[in-house]
């Protein structure tokens, strides 16, 4: 029976080997052909661009490039065996084959012949036999993982050798890519086919932030003119865009603007904090069509208007300077209907000149009948050869004549005094500020809300950058550019008013109603992956559904997804929430974690005074317990800076900052203080499910 058994083991063993053999042979070959590929479109890229037509076509050749540049590694991780006996390789990009008549050499992930390496189970095979994870290091094929679909799979999930293993390597401090080890929920989620924005529900572990941006890379994909414009990702922090940075670059989106809400306006800093009660009255929808209002209160009233030219006056009469500001004013900015409303004026005044030179010349051949073929200089005009007899000028003339109006400054001045040009942070001072125009414009706050909100501080708070983006969106900028641009990332970023092909909103669940109108004005088609738990929310407003937090935007143009499967928080962990969650009023069940680290969550009580050497001592025996990976200490807030003044140099963090973050190993300090804290039970869950292995819990007595 040992023989029997070591045989059986030598077989599996020589059956590996050969199937490492086999994929490292294959993933050499789509190597070259990779070489190939790049080599092909230097020499395309190397000759100049002759007209507008080629610089858009050698754009995408190079961003082509870029993709095929950053495939380096990882190149081909799976493979699928159909019933048919066709073979198939999936890989981070695809890979054609060295003739059109020739099979693609790596199937792109994103592509529909790739969705059964996702979506196939023994159940529901899709026609597939089996299913293979290639483990790749470098340009080595480091192990495979085969799994038959025609037998059952207990735990239900996709290469369940290939997850645990990656959920088991150790944190680096940077998100990596699940292209290779994505499940069957995350990828109906990625894929999924709906108009408009997509909020997806999933608790901690779920892999919520993975699924949005694979599902950007999915969208950019299926529709390359998304990608032109670029893809927002929008976090709750830096540090949190930092950690997720290299995903959609590795993946192969490189037009990419990664952001703070706080960020959204350009050259505004936040200097100052609301109190959360302020805090959550600005956030209100309100405000949209509270500052419509106001807005549209500031668009000029009819008056005559007197021009000064090479020493004349032109006057334009309040009657047709009220027709020309009605026409203006249609469907546009403040600042759009007023270079609407300068072009026709500078026309007005060209057309009033010409009249009285026009006037001008008949009196003076009244006086002259025997002069016949005379022509007469327009100074005004610039030195042209000068109107025929008539003295009507041609239209050459006059256009030249508009040309002139149009850059003079003194005519420009003029028509500022009637439409002047407004700052939007001046115009929010001022309407925040003023109690008669938060009565008039805003009648739905009470008294005390109007207190609250104008009494104004020294410097913008988050909850002002809303409002501020909304009075620039509705005052419009004062220079009109041009309707398409090729996008890149620092003019994007540039830009308050730049359109993204897609928009990534993670940690979704703060924001506000006005910061959810600030993320549609990047999106007007609503091409919106929103991700979040709403039972993680922590902000003043005080949603507890995704209705509630976003239907005063979008109304019922939005879907909501679920991820209920938790893959990076162990069982030992997530048995510690449902209290906290019950206590924290939540509605919604908790994620099912479907792995065990093994170790149990820990606690420790200890005295004030022994607090720094504890949690100093605790870091430590982590930080050895977890060689090459990471360690995350999160406290209550008040207990930051005394910590870290005294741990010399190791980052203390809020359970707000550790948003979206994981580590191998997390240690939280005063759990209570935590949950005292504004939203605490909400706070505190989300302290206690940032590792991946270890949960340590130093107590206060």
């Amino acid at each position: 029976m040992l023989n029997e058994a070591t045989a059986t083991q030598d077989n599996h063993a020589a059956a590996r080997d050969d199937a490492i053999a086999e994929e490292q042979v294959y993933l050499d070959t789509a190597h070259e052909r990779r070489s190939e590929i790049l080599q092909s479109l230097d020499t395309e890229l190397s000759a100049p661009a002759q007209d507008a037509v080629e610089q858009a076509r050698h754009r995408g050749l190079a961003r082509q490039r870029t993709e095929f540049q950053r495939a380096e590694s990882g190149l081909i991780f799976g493979r699928l065996d159909s019933l048919d006996g066709i073979t198939r390789r999936i890989g981070r990009i695809g890979i054609s084959g060295a003739t059109d008549d020739d099979d693609p050499l790596v199937v792109d992930w994103r592509a529909h012949a790739a969705r059964p390496f996702y979506m196939a189970t023994p159940v529901e095979p899709l026609g597939q036999a089996r299913r293979r994870h290639i483990r790749i290091e470098g340009r080595t094929v480091a192990g495979v993982d085969d799994e038959p679909l025609d037998v059952a799979n207990a735990s239900g999930l996709v290469g369940e050798g290939a997850l645990f293993a990656a959920l088991g390597e150790r944190r680096t401090g940077q998100m990596g890519t699940a292209a290779a080890t994505l499940q069957r929920e995350q990828d109906e989620v990625v894929r999924a086919d709906v108009r408009g924005p997509l909020v997806v529900q999933g608790g901690p572990g779920t892999g919520k932030t993975v699924v949005a941006l694979h599902r950007a890379a999915y969208l950019l994909f299926d529709n390359p003119q998304r990608a032109t414009q670029g893809v927002l990702t929008l976090g709750p922090s830096r540090r949190f865009l930092d950690y997720i940075a290299q995903v959609l670059p590795a993946l192969g989106e490189t037009a990419i603007v990664a952001a703070i809400p706080d960020a959204l306006v350009p050259g505004i800093t936040v200097t100052a904090e609301d109190p959360r009660a302020t805090a959550e009255i600005k956030g209100r929808a309100l405000w949209q069509q509270a500052l419509t209002r106001y807005v549209a209160s500031l668009t000029p009233e009819s008056m005559p208007v007197d021009f000064v030219w090479q020493g004349e006056r032109y006057e334009i009469p309040s009657t047709t300077v009220g027709r020309l500001i009605a026409a203006a004013i249609s469907g546009r900015t403040y600042h759009g209907a007023g270079i609407v409303f300068a072009d026709q004026m500078h026309d007005r005044l060209a057309q009033a000149i010409a009249d009285r030179n026009e006037d001008l010349f008949a009196r003076i051949d009244d006086g002259l009948e025997d002069v016949v073929h005379m022509r007469v200089e327009f100074p005004e005009v610039g030195g042209g050869e000068g109107s025929e007899a008539d003295g009507v000028l041609s239209e050459e003339e006059l256009d030249r004549l508009r040309e002139k109006i149009a850059e003079d400054p003194q005519v420009a001045s003029t028509i500022r005094t009637v439409w002047p040009i407004l700052d939007p942070e001046e115009e929010l001072q001022r309407f925040l500020g003023d109690d008669a125009s938060l009565r008039q414009f805003a009648p739905e706050l009470s008294d005390a809300e109007r207190e609250a909100v104008s009494a104004r501080k020294t410097g913008w708070a988050t909850s002002d950058i809303p409002l501020l983006d909304a009075m620039s969106d509705l005052l419009g900028d004062t220079v009109i550019h041009p309707a398409v641009e090729e996008f890149l990332s620092e003019r994007a970023a540039s830009r308050r008013d730049w359109i993204y092909g897609h928009v990534i909103v993670d940690e979704a669940q703060e924001l506000s109603e006005m910061q959810w109108h600030m993320v549609a004005r990047r999106s007007p088609q609503l091409s919106i992956t929103a991700v979040g738990d709403i039972d993680q929310a922590e902000t003043p407003h005080q949603h507890t559904t995704w209705a509630q937090a976003v239907n005063a935007v979008f109304g019922e143009r939005w879907t909501q997804a679920k991820l209920t499967i938790g893959y990076r928080t162990p069982a030992e962990v997530m048995a510690l929430t449902g209290p906290v969650l019950q206590r924290a009023g939540s509605l919604n069940e908790p994620p099912h974690a479907v792995r065990l680290s093994g170790i149990d969550p820990w606690e420790r009580d200890v005295d004030e005074a022994e607090l720094v050497v504890e949690a100093t001592r605790a870091f430590q025996e982590l930080t050895e317990r977890w060689p090459g990976g990471t360690v995350g200490i999160i406290a209550a807030a008040g207990r930051i800076p005394a910590l870290s003044a005294a741990m010399d140099g190791i980052p203390v963090i809020t359970a707000t900052q550790s948003k979206g973050l994981e580590w191998d190993a997390t240690l939280v300090i005063d759990p209570d203080g935590i949950a005292a804290e504004p939203r605490g039970r909400n706070r505190l869950y989300v302290a206690l499910t940032r590792s991946t292995q270890e949960l340590g819990r130093i107590n206060i007595r």
